[in-house]
């Protein structure tokens, strides 16, 4: 099954080389997919629902044929690291194409997006920079791995 994480923007200096270890372990359990979009300009005072609108069609555009959209928001519903594990493993026992992760730009996300999603997903009441988005998820999909193979990695008790 792939898992892709399809985000407005690219990592930066900071946080590139965190984000890009965490790729690198998650992908060792998932046929793992990162796709950055390109991030659209505010500049002279665009609006933001034009700015999400232009980078939510981005996202869209590249969500794999058959695969389940999971938006990150704010908005969404936590789930624990036990709970995404099983979500995953449930989508790979079903024979699903896969699951898409969006990540919207420094706006959010597009309603369109949204709307188009199988599950609003929550990391944190707080407002998360996106680079930091990103981390937190593929942290979480690297745990999720060694969860359902039962490595050490994982600690907590659920």
């Amino acid at each position: 099954m792939k898992v892709s994480v399809l985000a407005v923007g690219r990592p930066d200096r900071l946080f590139g080389p965190i984000i890009a270890e965490y790729e690198r372990r998650a992908g060792r359990y998932w046929k793992l997919d990162v796709v950055n979009v390109r991030a659209e300009g505010a500049a002279g005072g665009k609006p933001e629902t034009m700015v999400r609108a232009a980078e939510g069609a981005r996202l869209l555009g590249r969500v794999p044929p058959g695969a389940e959209i999971v938006a990150l928001t704010r908005a969404g519903r936590g789930w624990s690291s036990r709970a995404l594990a099983e979500y995953l493993d449930g989508l790979a026992v079903s024979g699903s194409p896969g699951v898409a992760f969006l990540i919207g730009g420094a706006f959010g996300l597009d309603s369109d997006v949204l709307e188009r999603a199988r599950h609003l997903l929550s990391l944190s009441s707080f407002t998360l920079p996106h680079d930091l988005a990103r981390l937190v998820l593929l942290e979480q999909l690297y745990r999720a791995g060694t969860i359902l193979h039962h490595e050490p990695y994982h600690k907590a008790a659920e």
